[in-house]
């Protein structure tokens, strides 16, 4: 695959069956999402499982018919109901004590707006999370392991850029441009797979 597809052009190739590389790359981004989903729900790890699969079926089924210019709210929003409408059926379907452990998970997916919202915000933070682990596997490459390690320690683990200049024996200046370097990489690398704002 040379490069992640714009999400408009990903989602016509996703329309498409015979795009196997489009659907990879589509699973490989969602997959961990609706499956976090899932688990946030309160459904086991196997159920999880197959809900994500369930998920990824209906979305075949019903890719053909998204429009973009006429669907309420974005592609993320519209894959959001999907998996959350599957996740409720999922849960009413079940009979007996629910693995959860919390027999008032259905009335807790019942309850108040608050409820859908903060399902929103989960998958939203679940879906950035996503990008940048998708983002990161790409770029790591494109870097020396110095490079890759001053950035991951400043920006991710949140050390100081003294702390990592003591670390990697560089200059803290060296470590500042290692972060932007990787940075403005990732940025790069994101910008490729996402419609500049679209979503």
């Amino acid at each position: 695959m040379k490069g992640p597809a714009t999400r408009p052009s990903l989602l016509v190739q996703l329309g498409d069956a015979s795009q196997h590389e489009a659907w990879q790359e589509f699973i490989e981004i969602y997959e961990p999402l609706v499956y976090r989903l899932a688990r946030q729900m309160g459904i086991q790890h196997a159920d999880a499982q197959d809900l994500t699969q369930e998920v990824f079926v209906a979305v075949n089924k019903a890719i053909g018919r998204f429009d973009p210019n006429s669907e309420k709210g974005s592609f993320r929003g519209w894959l959001f109901r999907i998996a959350r409408n599957l996740s409720i059926n999922f849960l009413t379907r079940q009979k007996g004590p629910r693995g959860s452990g919390d027999t008032g998970v259905l009335t807790l997916l019942g309850q108040h707006p608050a409820s859908e919202k903060a399902a929103t915000t989960l998958f939203e933070i679940e879906y950035r999370r996503e990008r940048f682990r998708w983002a990161a596997q790409r770029v790591r490459r494109d870097f020396q392991e110095d490079t890759w390690r001053a950035f991951w320690l400043t920006g991710v683990e949140g050390q100081s850029i003294k702390q990592v200049a003591e670390i990697l024996g560089k200059t803290q200046g060296s470590v500042r441009i290692a972060r932007c370097r990787v940075l403005a990489r990732l940025r790069k690398e994101i910008s490729g797979f996402e419609e500049a704002g679209s979503e």
